[in-house]
């Protein structure tokens, strides 16, 4: 039962920030690439896909590639909005998930949102934020899996949704801001990346959360996470198009985003039970442009759990890939921004999913220190 002393600073925290949900239309296009890929949609053809997308000396986007023609079309895109109960902040950040989430991914309930990036950045710091499901994800719109729903079209998305923002024209979004922070986990940290150098003036910060240059770890990840077709899963099968592709169990969940010892088994059931496929034209166009060097003008964070799977193989301060020229994986990132502010934090002990982690808060922490150092 309740104190009176929890439930006045449950009711204290609550009224702290003020949410709504938001549908918004936008119109896109983008230049994407065509791939001579049937959509998997038996356990086999996702195994072959996973198989070749990691092996050896073979280039599974070239092997597929046909060549690219431009996606038009007018998409929803489901988002959350929250600001301070005083009002509006200064300062907007727009949250971009990864892959296997949604934009519940900034806001999760369990434990009384004691896990939410959102909680910190709004009740605590006074900033607002926008959530948004990613184009493909969740409760915005849908579209054919090899395609479509790729990086290309999710970015233009996301260049549009944030152009809509500083213009003050989301209807639901009341407020004009002074400064613009883009923070993106995993696959949203690769899109955030290609946003802030194909608009290096746009945003005052950039948060990269679960995130390296390292391209040679992913392995682990699409193998670990025993993806299955998305009609063989109950929880999504219905709501996905044939060909959408995601992580059945939690024991595939925990390889791929939890570290040993550092999550509540809660946690790991609530992820697996509420998580969100991906489709093979995202992870066919993952690492598109990853590798250019970044005109960002701004100041930069990559911050990134130490036993990161997908981006340091489990151990993000081995040097060995990187012949102990950086102190670690993360700070390996730094020449990719010559006109940047560049730090670089490795969470001990965290795991790929950041802010689901015991260790979440150590993550906030860093986070936040770099944001009121920087803005």
């Amino acid at each position: 039962m309740l104190t009176s002393a929890a439930l006045l600073a449950l009711a204290t925290a609550v009224a702290a920030r003020k949410c709504h949900d938001l549908t918004i239309p936008i119109s896109i296009s983008s230049r994407n690439a065509v791939f001579n890929l049937p959509a998997p949609v038996t356990e086999c053809q996702v195994n072959q896909f996973f198989l070749d997308f990691v092996r050896p000396g073979f280039n599974i986007t070239d092997n597929y590639l046909k060549g690219y023609n431009t996606v038009t079309g007018h998409y929803t895109i489901a988002a959350t909005y929250c600001q301070p109960d005083h009002g509006p902040g200064k300062t907007l950040q727009i949250l971009t998930h990864g892959v296997a989430f949604d934009r519940t991914y900034w806001d999760h309930p369990l434990n009384n949102h004691e896990y939410s990036y959102v909680a910190q950045a709004v009740d605590h710091h006074g900033y607002s934020t926008f959530a948004w499901d990613r184009l493909g994800v969740g409760h915005s719109s849908k579209g054919d899996p090899v395609n479509e729903i790729q990086k290309s079209l999710e970015l233009a998305a996301l260049t549009q949704l944030s152009t809509l923002l500083r213009s003050g024209s989301v209807k639901g979004v009341d407020a004009k801001f002074d400064k613009f922070v883009h923070v993106g986990h995993s696959f949203g940290s690769a899109m955030t990346y290609n946003f802030i150098n194909q608009n290096p003036g746009f945003s005052d910060a950039a948060v990269l959360t679960g995130y390296s240059q390292n391209p040679g770890f992913l392995a682990g990840f699409a193998l670990g996470g025993n993806f299955k077709p998305v009609k063989e899963i109950s929880s999504l099968a219905g709501s996905y198009p044939a060909g959408y592709v995601g992580v059945p169990s939690t024991i595939g969940f925990e390889i791929q985003f939890f570290a040993p010892d550092d999550f509540d088994p809660k946690m790991l059931s609530y992820a697996t039970k509420h998580a969100q496929p991906a489709t093979p034209g995202e992870l066919l166009t993952l690492s598109s442009g990853g590798g250019d060097i970044n005109a960002f003008n701004g100041s930069v964070l990559i911050i990134t759990g130490e036993r990161d799977v997908p981006f340091c193989g489990g151990n993000c301060s081995d040097t060995t890939t990187i012949q102990g020229a950086y102190s670690d994986l993360i700070a390996a990132s730094e020449p990719f921004f010559p006109n940047a502010t560049f730090s670089s934090v490795v969470v001990p002990n965290a795991g790929h999913g950041l802010n689901l982690g015991y260790s979440s808060q150590s993550a906030y922490d860093s986070i936040f220190e770099f944001l009121e150092s920087t803005l």
